[in-house]
Formats: C-alpha cells, sequence, structure tokens
C-alpha cells in the first residue's frame, strides 16, 4: 500500500450530496470571475500568446486558464495547506470537461475530489515548505490530476499512478518575489497542465510511482524537512475539503487579509486623523512572504503587509487600484509608520487559523487596536452567496462583458448541479476574445 492509493480510496469512499455540488459551483464562479476578470491585463496577454485556446490542446487550455486564474490575486485559498486550489483544479478539469463534452455533474464531482487532493497533500508538506516552495505550485498537480482521473474514468492503479507522473512534476519556487516577477502565474498554469499530462499519460498504461510521496527519494524526502504524511488521509469523515476552503475579497496576498480586515475596521475609529505609527502582529508565513515595506511595483505590494495596512487605513478598503503607482507613492510615508512582527498567539494558531493584531497611535497619542483570528471569506466569517456573485460580477464587468452578459454567466456557472454542459458556457470563446479595445494597462 502507498499514501496516494489510500488517499484514491479515502477520496472515492466520500458520500458527494447535491449541497456539495451547490458548493462546488460557488467555488467555480469565483474561480471563473478570477480568470475572466483578468483579461485586460498584461501577464494575460502574455499567457494567450503562447497557449491561445482556439490553437490548444486539452492540457495548454488548462495551463491557460490555470494562469488566469491567479493574475488578480483574488482565488480562494485553503488555510491548512496553504494552497489556491481553484486555479489549479478548475482549469484542467474544465478543460478536460469542456474538450470531452461533460455535464456540470461529472465536472463538478471531479472538482470535489481535486480539492480533496490537492488539500490534503498540501496539509501534509509541513510548515518549513512554504519558505522555499509555493505549495500551490508543488501540491496542485495531485488536485489536477485526481480530478481529470476521474473524468476520464481512470481506475484505481491508474490514478495512482497518474498522482505519481503529478509529483515527479511539482516545482515552484519563491524566489521571484525578490524581483516582483511573474512566475506565480506560470506556478498555477503549469500546475494545471501537470496534472492534465499525467492523467492522460495514466490512461494509456503510462506508470508513475505509487510512492511518490514518503518513497526514499520521494516528494517529502526532497521538498519537504517536517512532513505529515498522516495528514494526507486523516479524519475521512470530515467535510469535503472545498468547504473549508476560504474566499478572497481583496485583490492581494491572502496572508496580508487578516490585517486589511482590522485595519478597515480601525479607519472608521481613527476618522481622519493622522497616524503617527502602527505595529502589526502576525505569523511566521505571514512574514517570510508579505514583510515588504518599499513595494516597488504593483504585484509587490500586493505581498506587502505595511502597504496594504497602511492604504486599508487611509482608505477604508482595498481593491485593484490600490497597488497601482499613484497608491503606492501616496502611501510611501505612511508605510514607513507601519512596524510588522511575529506574534506569538498568532504564529501558534496558524496555520488553522490566519490571524493578525494590529495597534494604532494617532498623532494626538490615541490607542486603537484590532485583532482577527479569521478574516472575511473564511468558513469561520464567510462571505454570503449574494456577495460572491458580486465579486464574480464586478470581475466580469472588468474583464470586458456587459452587465447583461456577466449575469447570464453567472446563471449558467450556477446551474452546472443541474447538469449543464460545461462546453455550452462559451468560456474559451471569451477567454480567447483579445478585446484589445477593453483593455486596461492594470499592471502598469
Amino acid at each position: 500500500m502507498s499514501l496516494t492509493r489510500d488517499l484514491t480510496r479515502l477520496i472515492r469512499e466520500k458520500p458527494v450530496t447535491e449541497r456539495d455540488l451547490e458548493w462546488a459551483s460557488l467555488f467555480v464562479l469565483d474561480t471563473l470571475g478570477c480568470a475572466l476578470g483578468a483579461l485586460p491585463t498584461e501577464p494575460a496577454r502574455m499567457l494567450k500568446a503562447v497557449a491561445p485556446p482556439a490553437q490548444a490542446d486539452t492540457a495548454r487550455k488548462a495551463f491557460y486558464l490555470g494562469g488566469l486564474s491567479h493574475i488578480l490575486e483574488m482565488d480562494d485559498l485553503h488555510r491548512d495547506s496553504v494552497t489556491h486550489p481553484g486555479s489549479v483544479v478548475i482549469p484542467a478539469a474544465w478543460a478536460v470537461a469542456h474538450d470531452h463534452d461533460l455535464g456540470g455533474d461529472a465536472f463538478l464531482r471531479a472538482v470535489l475530489a481535486g480539492y480533496e487532493a490537492c488539500c490534503r497533500v498540501g496539509m501534509s508538506v509541513g510548515k518549513k515548505h512554504y519558505r522555499v516552495w509555493h505549495n500551490t505550485s508543488t501540491c496542485g498537480p495531485f488536485g489536477a490530476a485526481f480530478a481529470v482521473a476521474e473524468l476520464i474514468g481512470l481506475d484505481d492503479d491508474r490514478t495512482v499512478w497518474a498522482l505519481g507522473n503529478a509529483g515527479t512534476q511539482s516545482s515552484g519556487l519563491w524566489e521571484f518575489l525578490a524581483e516582483g516577477a511573474m512566475s506565480k502565474h506560470l506556478h498555477t498554469a503549469r500546475a494545471a497542465e501537470s496534472g492534465v499530462l499525467a492523467s492522460f499519460l495514466a490512461r494509456e498504461g503510462f506508470t508513475g510511482a505509487q510512492n511518490i510521496l514518503e518513497g526514499e527519494k520521494g516528494f517529502y524526502a526532497g521538498l519537504c524537512a517536517d512532513p505529515i504524511p498522516d495528514a494526507v488521509t486523516a479524519a475521512p469523515e470530515r467535510p469535503w475539503q472545498l468547504i473549508n476552503t476560504s474566499i478572497k475579497p481583496w485583490p492581494c496576498c491572502r496572508h496580508t487579509h487578516p490585517a486589511i480586515d482590522g485595519a478597515i475596521a480601525l479607519h472608521k475609529e481613527i476618522a481622519g486623523e493622522a497616524i503617527a505609527k502602527v505595529k502589526v502582529g502576525a505569523y511566521r508565513a505571514a512574514l517570510d512572504v508579505c514583510d515588504r515595506p518599499t513595494p516597488e511595483d504593483p504585484y509587490s505590494a500586493k505581498f506587502s503587509l505595511q502597504h496594504t495596512v497602511a492604504i486599508a487605513l487611509a482608505d477604508g478598503r482595498v481593491d485593484q487600484a490600490s497597488f497601482d503607482a499613484d497608491a503606492r507613492q501616496r502611501m510611501a510615508g505612511e508605510r514607513k509608520k507601519v512596524d510588522v512582527g511575529l506574534a506569538p498567539r498568532i504564529e501558534a494558531a496558524y496555520p488553522e487559523s490566519w490571524g493578525a493584531e494590529i495597534e494604532v497611535e494617532t498623532a494626538s497619542g490615541r490607542r486603537l487596536s484590532a485583532a482577527r483570528h479569521d478574516a472575511k471569506g473564511d468558513p469561520d466569517n464567510p462571505v454570503t452567496a449574494a456577495e460572491l456573485s458580486e465579486k464574480a460580477r464586478a470581475q466580469l464587468v472588468a474583464g470586458g462583458n456587459s452587465q447583461a452578459r456577466a449575469d447570464e454567466l453567472i446563471g449558467a456557472i450556477l446551474a452546472l448541479p443541474d447538469n449543464r454542459p460545461v462546453r455550452s458556457l462559451g468560456l474559451f470563446e471569451i477567454a480567447g476574445d483579445a478585446r484589445p479595445q477593453a483593455r486596461a494597462a492594470r499592471s502598469a
């Protein structure tokens, strides 16, 4: 026996209810809204130049959609595994369901299974893995491969081979952040594509290592200093991991969200008074990734606790414009007032809880504070279905769709549990429409 075989059995024995499928359709809506909303960006143009969906095969369609889904930094986040499963699993499953002309029921069941595989592997890698490796990129291929295995009907043996071949393609390093490079979009693109290739090869009889995780020269040995192998199969009776996944209300790194949530609340109390200093307490992973006092481009600003807290305190909101050149210049002085450090109580609760503590001293000497155990959008502090639909609507319109077309797409995606054919939504036709007149230089 092996961990991947045990994982395969666990997932295939989990019951799926109608409510589970409805949950899955909401996460599909969120991911596709993120993808289509990114179309006017320069990274989207580059992805389309390399992988134009009209000419692409199934794996390269997954690549394109996976890359699109992660550009805006608005895609979902599973806390316990520190992965963005939607931007990998859903593109892979959508590409296969589209090209095989499958219905919404099979597609959504595959999405549930893919999230489960991605998140369970992610929960097993240990905290130290994330300091060098991007969990979404390393664990995502397992989720994409499992979703595709469900859609193309692989038996258990071939599914184990697919997971073995997915794991051997795992990659994705954090070094891109040091230069504000675009590689993070490549991480989700390649993870989605790798999963498709892994399962398609397994269908042909192409074998993969069943001990890819725990083997002497496997995933844990190579990439994980403190793995937790038991996490792969722990608590099989729990609800689907998709249901324990967070939705992002702000377009920046999820590690900044607890602090943003608290800062927006404090904005009302500050009431326009000048700020003297700010202290932010966070957990180690947030500091490793988001301690960036002088971001020089939009992407690094999205990974800056200093910038996101400063602008949330100043404006009472965070949106795409919060990271442009004008906003970065406006916050240059305010960022210098923000000191970030480790909060032991917050660190002890991570990754089960992603929290933050904020203390603000105003120019008059007033002291204000806020703490967040769970950020807005977490399962413990969820967005509503209406809020999620509004988020998707705004992204679809920003991506070049009319209000009416956006509402039509939202309705069609939420109808997937009724077994609406995936191909009928025409997603790749929309995603392949360059619409140059609608492009906005958001990444400038």
